[in-house]
């Protein structure tokens, strides 16, 4: 199973997102839930990069199963906040029709 731990402050601000696990839905490949839930994550962090104009703290596991992206507290981080608040609810929308196969956790 993928579990996703958004981490959030009191004030609502998404500081970071940690994703770990694999999804077992399919053999490696063939893996619908791996496949969408790496799109989103990698595309949010692409995006975050080229649109806000912010470079997160990036950490990748070796064998796929790890990613963890620490958002950096800025006075301008509307754009960021704004795509991680997007990544969520394309994940949220995975989890909702394949729900044992990842798990979205809010903190």
């Amino acid at each position: 199973m993928i579990k996703v731990i958004i981490n959030k402050q009191s004030n609502g601000r998404i500081t970071s997102f940690e994703m770990t696990g694999h999804a077992d839905y399919a053999e490696h490949g063939k893996d619908l839930v791996c496949a969408g839930a790496s799109a989103v994550s990698f595309g949010a962090v692409n995006a975050i990069i080229a649109l806000a104009g912010m470079t997160p703290d990036i950490q990748q596991g070796t064998d796929g199963g790890y990613l963890k992206v620490s958002i950096p507290e800025s006075d301008n981080d509307y754009d960021a906040q704004l795509i991680v608040q997007a990544m969520i609810v394309s994940l949220q929308t995975i989890e909702k029709d394949y729900g044992q196969h990842i798990k979205i956790i809010l903190k």
